[in-house]
């Protein structure tokens, strides 16, 4: 499908986002795009705020983790007939103002995954998250046999053949690599980031995402699909033959 013609919506997965989760959405309603917000057990005002706002929510009883989160989302997604998904998380870290150019990005490189990159102000990230962010950037680029820059962020464009794969065995923030991973492999499609800033002076809550517990989980994943697909020092001369593709309308 030419994506100039995608219908694409907004996922935003969500747990105990109270302080944020209004503005997040009210700011993605203002670009006149559809959102679909997937509360994942959320003990306080979340699905409340929420409700009272004109999106598709939907409810997990429990918490049951980002990966089957984003896979109730890419389920609804294509129940309602969008081709494409933006994905973006409740917190605040991500801006509805950063869509615009993932989206150009998109229709300008179709077959492939988009990332909202955090290549801008990375001063800000903190350091223990920055090292960890680049282990898993060096071993899930080597797993997708092409570079990629900023494989952690939540901020991304999913075209159809990449919410195909919403079965993949993999739980919580895992889910995330293994689509990067397996679209690259099994379904030939590329990965282009764009500038976005590295937010972090704000007042977020505490982040699910833990640097130690979450990227051994990844890199125990990511080593399991370095075998399973073989060819290992082809795959890594791949991943190291280039730097990532980058795409910014603003500097074009």
């Amino acid at each position: 499908m030419n994506t100039s013609d995608a219908r694409w919506c907004v996922l935003i997965p969500c747990l105990n986002e109270e302080a944020a989760i209004q503005g997040v959405v009210e700011s993605v309603l203002a670009l006149n795009v559809a959102v679909i917000v997937v509360d994942d057990g959320s003990n306080d005002r979340t699905p409340q705020i929420v409700g009272a706002l004109p999106v598709t929510l939907l409810r997990h009883p429990q918490r049951r983790g980002k990966g089957e989160a984003l896979r109730t989302g890419f389920r609804e997604a294509v129940r309602q007939g969008f081709d494409a998904v933006i994905t973006m998380d409740g917190d605040g870290q991500h801006l509805a103002s950063d869509i615009p150019r993932i989206v150009a990005a998109a229709k300008r490189f179709p077959d492939h995954i988009v990332i909202g990159a955090r290549l801008l102000d990375r001063e800000q990230q903190p350091k223990g998250r920055r090292r960890a962010n680049a282990v898993a950037d060096w071993a899930i680029s080597w797993a997708c046999a092409q570079p990629v820059a900023d494989t952690q962020s939540g901020q991304r464009w999913y075209p159809r053949a990449a919410l195909d794969l919403v079965d993949l065995p993999a739980e919580n923030f895992v889910f995330e690599a293994a689509i990067l991973i397996t679209a690259s492999r099994m379904k030939n499609l590329g990965v282009v980031s764009v500038p976005i800033a590295s937010r972090y002076h704000r007042e977020f809550r505490i982040s699910h995402f833990s640097p130690v517990r979450d990227i051994a989980r990844i890199t125990g994943y990511t080593i399991g699909q370095l075998i399973h697909n073989g060819n290992v020092v082809a795959s890594y001369r791949r991943s190291r033959a280039s730097r990532p593709l980058v795409y910014d309308t603003a500097a074009t």
